[in-house]
């Protein structure tokens, strides 16, 4: 079965070899080192500035937002998020959740861009924080970060990226943007075994973190932080995803660094497109992140062309859920995808097209 959703993706078969036996004790000294070294290249790999910390929480992503909302964000601290799908409406959820007051910014149509203007009404309203989701990944768009950096650094608001579907395949500078956190997690790009979300701290996030009241144990950064220092976890880690994480961090490293991992995803991405260019498909993103092509049939059934990829040609790709399940879906292009695993889908597209399925 090939699989083109956005996470969980394929892995490289060298990083399932790391999980194929026992997960090892992890209270030693061998483990701390591997994690102290993930820390590091985690830190190198969002270019973070001098002073920055890397925590690995074992959470899915939302467990890593949620984190965030916590541990960073002051008491009662009005927000701002950039909502242009399912994720961004989770950040929204969250942070009414933990008490803060939230302005949503929508953009004009799913998949479109946030332009400056609509931020304008926001300037100097007393407003601390923006959190994005750096790719909406319902509609696979790629928000303008510069345009947002800015906006924070003019109104002295913190920035807080998740980047979880855009780490690896799209240009991620921590320091150039200013950004006070940046979260990915293990299921994406990273293409290991989901787990294990990231979150990386800039100072000014780090200090926050420090200075709040701690109001959760599990999801504490403060804690993850102090056990962090000797490469170490609070609480029982996803032990064998940490070490695929290792292993995978080593390749990246080899093989050129982020670079040359963003490329390769570009190339994969700019290889579907291309190939679908014919089909009577529209691209739904105005700004379309690397990792993931969302498509809206022009005939509708979404719902049909996913279940005919699985059943019919063991394929998966991504649906989209709510009332947009029937209208969209979603092919990623992180994991562990080869250009022939691309062409399987392009030919499986055509081959449905052919007998008047899409």
């Amino acid at each position: 079965m090939l699989n083109f959703t956005v996470g969980p993706v394929m892995s490289d078969p060298e990083i399932l070899e790391v999980s194929a036996q026992s997960a090892p004790y992890f209270r030693t000294p061998e483990f701390s080192q591997i994690m102290k070294e993930n820390e590091e290249r985690m830190l190198s790999l969002v270019h973070a500035p001098a002073g920055s910390r890397c925590v690995f929480l074992t959470s899915s992503g939302t467990g890593a937002m949620e984190s965030v909302v916590m541990n960073v964000l002051k008491p009662g601290e009005r927000t701002v998020v950039i909502n242009g799908g399912s994720f961004g409406d989770r950040f929204a959820k969250l942070c009414r959740l933990h008490g803060h007051e939230t302005a949503e910014v929508f953009p004009e149509r799913f998949g479109a861009q946030i332009r400056e203007e609509q931020l304008r009404p926001l300037a100097g309203q007393g407003y601390g924080a923006l959190l994005v989701n750096m790719c909406e990944t319902s509609s696979g768009i790629l928000y303008d970060m510069p345009m947002l950096a800015r906006f924070c650094r003019d109104n002295g608001m913190i920035l807080i990226v998740d980047a979880i579907s855009a780490f690896l395949a799209d240009p991620l500078d921590m320091e150039e943007l200013g950004a006070a956190v940046v979260l990915t997690g293990s299921q994406k790009a990273l293409g290991v075994h989901p787990g294990v979300s990231v979150v990386a701290l800039a100072p000014e996030a780090l200090a926050r973190a420090e200075a709040n009241p701690e109001v959760c144990l599990y999801l504490s950064l403060k804690e993850a932080l102090k056990n962090g220092e000797r490469g170490q976890t609070p609480f029982t880690p996803a032990v064998a995803t940490l070490l695929q994480i290792h292993k995978r961090l080593e390749k990246i490293e080899a093989a050129g660094g982020a670079g040359a991992e963003r490329a390769a995803i570009a190339e994969r991405a700019a290889q579907i497109r291309e190939g679908i260019a014919d089909l009577p498909f529209t691209e739904v993103a105005e700004d379309p992140s690397h990792c993931v092509t969302a498509v809206r049939p022009d005939h509708g059934g979404a719902k049909e062309i996913v279940r005919i990829l699985k059943d019919e040609y063991q394929i998966w790709v991504c649906p989209n859920g709510g009332d947009l399940a029937d209208q969209v879906f979603r092919i990623g292009h992180i994991g562990h995808i080869t250009k022939e695993d691309n062409e399987a889908l392009l030919s499986a597209l055509h081959d449905m097209d052919r007998r008047g399925l899409l």
